[in-house]
């Protein structure tokens, strides 16, 4: 496991050396993205308020706080990202986003999407929202607020975003699908050796 420290916007060349298990953190320019945005992006074809190339999109709801005319971060964690697997591929395409940040794993098309298109994801644990907080240094803008404070693009400025778990690298490669493979071998040998105790038992 190596440790990658990263600043937006990023570049095809900035992702190649980072592989599956390696740690993350991302400084610059984030943008939230949840279902609501991926879906006027992506079924809707809005073209999106500002330009994604090389950014970081966070699968996030912050809440929010503003005072006077500024908007402050109170709390940002991360929302389960499979539910943004149907959506994932063709928003990465469309927009150019280099690196996902989200909660969990997500599947074979968005993995496709990062090799193709020389992505990554990440994963960074639910629970800490307070915390992570603490890596925003300023709110630059909101849009889309129509669609409510969770599912509206919040563009943030953030400092050393992290740790991050790369889950898909930017060769398609998903620690999802090699934890399952892990799983399914481990569960062979677990059954073989119950049905041969079984078996010694029932002699």
């Amino acid at each position: 496991m190596r440790e990658f420290h990263l600043k937006t916007p990023l570049k095809t060349g900035d992702l190649t050396e980072i592989n599956v298990g390696d740690v993350v953190y991302v400084s610059g320019l984030v943008v939230t993205g949840r279902d609501a945005v991926h879906k006027r992006i992506v079924e809707e074809g809005v073209k999106p308020p500002i330009d994604l190339r090389g950014i970081a999109l966070f699968h996030a709801g912050p809440v929010v706080k503003k005072i006077d005319d500024k908007w402050r971060i109170v709390a940002i964690g991360p929302t389960t990202s499979m539910r943004m697997e149907r959506y994932e591929a063709e928003f990465i395409e469309k927009t150019g986003i280099k690196l996902v940040i989200g909660k969990g794993f997500m599947g074979p098309r968005t993995a496709k999407a990062c090799a193709e298109n020389k992505s990554i994801v990440s994963f960074f644990p639910g629970g800490c929202a307070a915390i992570l907080s603490k890596r925003v240094k300023k709110v630059l803008g909101v849009h889309w607020l129509e669609l409510g404070v969770p599912e509206a693009m919040w563009v943030l400025e953030v400092e050393e975003l992290g740790p991050l778990l790369v889950t898909i690298d930017s060769r398609g490669r998903n620690l999802y699908e090699k934890r399952v493979k892990e799983i399914e071998s481990s569960r062979e040998i677990v059954f073989e050796r119950l049905r041969s105790k079984i078996f010694q038992i029932l002699k």
